[in-house]
């Protein structure tokens, strides 16, 4: 695969210590328009900044010039603190959008996540006025609470597998359906929660979405 990006590997400052972090920043020319966030699925079940989904959509932008962060929230990898369940979680993200809006000042930001990492990376991204764009893969509305995505008219893609064990798309299209602005939702056919055999559909999903919203995007 060829690269197009310089990596980065560091600690974040989280709320309760340093948090294990990837950033890849593309090498051509010109200052990146768009910076980006994807976080990962739960920690308890093995989640981590290196899960196949989340690498997938992480080269799925950085193929198209957008720098890509990706950390381990607390308690996972080499990150201090232990799990919260979500709550202690939402100031992980945060730390993470202080980050990407300084290192990037002028871009404006996008924050997405797979599963766990999308029900609290889009709880923090809609509150934040600096990101403007949101991206979900396997979206688990079968047993989390998305009720706060009512307040929330930001444009946003959801990448879902038809056969999503943990977001069934009744559910899903349920819960779209309170959801005010653009949203658009790609049922990936035959896939589970993991998009087994199916990740060049989320590349797809995700380069399609973004190059018909941003025209000045081209896949290196």
């Amino acid at each position: 695969m060829q690269i197009h990006h310089d990596s980065r590997s560091f600690f974040l400052d989280g709320p309760v210590g340093r948090l294990e972090a990837i950033l890849w920043t593309p090498t051509r020319a010109g200052t990146p328009a768009i910076a980006a966030i994807i976080c990962h699925p739960h920690p308890l079940f093995g989640g981590t900044l290196h899960n196949k989904v989340v690498y997938q959509a992480a080269k799925s932008l950085d193929a198209l010039g957008i720098p890509v962060l990706r950390f381990n929230f607390r308690g996972a990898g080499l990150s201090s603190g232990v799990h919260d369940e979500g709550h202690g979680e939402r100031g992980d993200v945060q730390a993470a959008i202080d980050f990407l809006a300084q290192e990037f000042p002028s871009a404006s930001l996008l924050v997405g996540g797979f599963s766990f990492g999308c029900w609290v990376s889009w709880l923090v991204g809609c509150a934040d006025h600096r990101v403007s764009e949101l991206i979900g893969l396997g979206v688990p509305v079968n047993s989390s609470d998305f009720s706060y995505m009512e307040n929330c008219s930001k444009p946003k893609l959801i990448v879902q597998g038809a056969k999503d064990e943990h977001g069934t798309a009744e559910k899903l299209e349920t819960v779209v359906a309170g959801i005010p602005g653009e949203t658009r939702v790609t049922f990936v056919q035959d896939a589970d929660h993991f998009f087994t055999g199916r990740l060049k559909e989320v590349d797809r999903a995700i380069t399609t979405w973004l190059t018909e919203r941003h025209p000045e995007l081209k896949k290196l």
